[in-house]
């Protein structure tokens, strides 16, 4: 039992001391454990010291290439929603133009009857219609006849194109109208061309 206590004791020792040479061979010829710890503290108190120019270039340097990029987005978004606002205007009129050809397609069956036909009435009646599904189609797309016949005389709606003499009742109202006026979703999109009494 004794000699078992003694080899395993020996064999302690020799591990220690081999343990103590791989640690010598790692650290470089000359210093110590101490040494090569003083060292690498020096070290990072001998590091440069961080210059602020570097750092203000540095972070020039990253907002510009931020700017650059924000302006390059901005500039894209410019050019795309000009193109669709350009594309926009041109097919503006294609949904009302699309509401209105039946009604010129009606036109063009009435204009064959015409050729034919010997009753004036049931021609007039056709002809009503068609004015009728033409008026009904364009109110469906917003337009409205301004009423001005009796109505006080307004500049920002009607367009005076003369005065004549009015009863009483009648001054500084419309008596007569000589072009209808229109409104395109509440707003005027034509002036209505009126006779106002004086």
């Amino acid at each position: 039992m004794m000699n078992e206590e003694t080899k395993n004791t020996a064999e302690n020792e020799v591990n220690q001391q081999e343990e103590q040479t791989n640690s010598a061979e790692k650290q470089p010829q000359g210093e110590t454990g101490d040494e090569a710890t003083a060292k690498t503290t020096d070290n990072v108190a001998e590091a440069e010291p961080i210059d602020p120019a570097k750092e203000w270039e540095a972070k020039y340097n990253e907002m510009n290439d931020k700017y650059l990029r924000l302006y390059s987005e901005f500039d894209n978004y410019k050019r795309r929603t000009t193109r669709e606002r350009i594309e926009l205007l041109s097919t503006a009129g294609a949904e009302t133009l699309k509401a209105v050809l039946p009604v010129l397609d009606d036109f063009e069956r009435g204009f064959k009857t015409m050729e034919t036909a010997s009753d004036v009435l049931a021609l007039r009646e056709g002809v009503e219609l068609i004015y009728h599904k033409f008026k009904t189609t364009l109110q469906a797309k917003g337009l409205e006849e301004m009423k001005a016949i009796g109505e006080p005389f307004d500049a920002d709606i009607h367009e005076g194109i003369t005065n004549v003499p009015a009863g009483d009742d009648m001054k500084g109202k419309v008596v007569d109208e000589l072009e209808k006026g229109y409104y395109l979703h509440g707003k005027v999109i034509r002036f209505a061309k009126v006779v106002v009494g004086s």
